[in-house]
């Protein structure tokens, strides 16, 4: 693979930073950014005032840890615009979440927030391998969701010649690569497995398209899941992560020269790592759930918010901020089986060990009595015959069962048996009402 590795002076000089002079940085946002909370946004001064914490209270980073928590039900309960900071006519634009288990998240930024949000985008495409002059091919969704947008307006800002492809069209996605021939791609994992697969269909070697890097977010992916895509593509497969309520992608990234977790824009985001039971705040190393606060958010800025993503901090390697462990899961994508907490990133790394399965998987949750099962419905990949992929089932029943400690069933069926995403991929299939 190509060295995609950034020059020293082409960093953001807080790049480049001692720890001391980033905390120092983080101590007087974190300041601002509480008081401008508090001052005009109704919600944050009474949640302030029932806690019993003012913004004066917190004199360093530790005080953070008194001030209350911000979830998806408070920011539901405040739809559409009651957590925002500014008066209206100062919003530049609104992106929202899905809404899929509800009323939508709405996210508002002014322009201030728009250039942040740009300058980060920036910083991690050239933290991943992105450079200057680049073609990037975006494969993530505009509009409402932030993905798109921030990919490319990021990559505008980078320097690099933007291809607004967004999703769909798999069999088009193939022709422009191959026809504008981009470095860089940002899509989500599971759709560019889709990408990959169309690629072999119509006879193109990925490992011959002029892709150097692939910028892939807005899912959990596994080390496996990185090996697979480099094996096949020839590239470095480079972890992105943000969400919107906080900001959208960008919040942190891996190095390309190091792809050791992703090091966390400290300059903007204080990070914390929670128990998710009891709220208390864990020292670095320790797995729990990631907290963020905004720090320069002007439009809509965020307390402690909890992101329900499962990682850990680490020190920094080659950036002076903290890391945050490849995602393993989030809180409300772990299934319990038996008394087992199971992740869909689990069962995948587990596939990706045994080459008769492809990644294209879903994990059917089913009851039986009083009792939940898991159905691990699989691909066999292209050109291996049926009855080598069952044995290979039958290997992953022993796989799981081994590994995780819980008794699942496999499904495997045959290749594009499992319905394809444009975006984030449905890897939990909840059919516990129907039995």
């Amino acid at each position: 693979m190509q060295d995609r590795t950034p020059r020293p002076e082409e960093l953001d000089p807080i790049e480049r930073a001692s720890v001391d002079e980033l905390r120092a940085v983080q101590r007087e946002r974190l300041r601002w950014s509480l008081r401008h909370a508090y001052d005009n946004v109704p919600h944050y001064r009474r949640a302030f005032d029932a806690a019993g914490v003012h913004p004066d209270d917190c004199r360093d980073l530790d005080d953070l840890a008194r001030f209350p928590f911000t979830g998806k039900a408070e920011l539901r309960e405040n739809y559409p615009f009651g957590m925002f900071a500014v008066p209206r006519e100062r919003v530049a634009r609104l992106h929202a979440s899905s809404g899929t288990t509800g009323r939508p998240t709405v996210v508002g930024y002014t322009a201030g927030d728009l250039r942040t949000w740009a300058r980060l985008m920036a910083r991690s495409i050239r933290a991943a391998g992105g450079r200057p002059g680049d073609r990037v091919h975006v494969a993530y969704g505009y509009g409402l969701f932030t993905g798109g947008l921030g990919a490319h307006y990021g990559a505008e800002e980078l320097g690099c010649t933007v291809i607004p492809v967004s999703g769909g069209m798999t069999e088009r996605q193939v022709m422009l690569i191959r026809d504008f021939e981009p470095e860089v791609i940002m899509v989500t994992p599971s759709y560019m497995l889709a990408i990959l697969d169309e690629m072999e269909r119509q006879g193109v070697d990925p490992r011959a398209t002029s892709l150097r890097v692939g910028i892939f977010g807005a899912e959990p992916w596994t080390e496996d899941m990185r090996r697979e895509m480099e094996r096949r593509l020839d590239m470095h497969a480079v972890d992105i992560y943000g969400l919107s309520e906080v900001m959208g992608p960008g919040v942190a990234n891996e190095c390309v020269e190091t792809k050791d977790g992703l090091h966390l824009w400290e300059d903007h985001f204080y990070p914390e790592v929670i128990d998710p039971v009891t709220g208390e705040v864990l020292p670095d190393g320790e797995r729990g759930e990631l907290v963020l606060t905004s720090l320069t958010k002007e439009a809509m800025p965020v307390v402690r918010y909890r992101t329900r993503d499962l990682t850990r901090l680490l020190p920094g390697t080659a950036r002076p901020m903290r890391r945050i462990e490849k995602i393993t899961g989030r809180t409300d994508d772990m299934m319990i089986i038996r008394g087992v907490n199971v992740f869909p990133t689990q069962i995948e790394e587990l596939i990706l060990r045994t080459p008769q399965l492809s990644p294209h998987f879903q994990c059917v949750l089913g009851r039986q009595g009083r009792m939940d099962t898991l159905t691990v419905r699989v691909e066999r990949r292209a050109g291996v015959d049926a009855e080598a992929a069952d044995r290979a089932g039958t290997a992953l029943v022993g796989l799981v069962k081994n590994t995780i400690g819980v008794s699942v069933a496999v499904e495997v069926i045959a290749p594009d048996g499992v319905e394809r995403s444009m975006g984030k991929m449905r890897r939990i299939v909840d059919r516990r009402r129907e039995s």
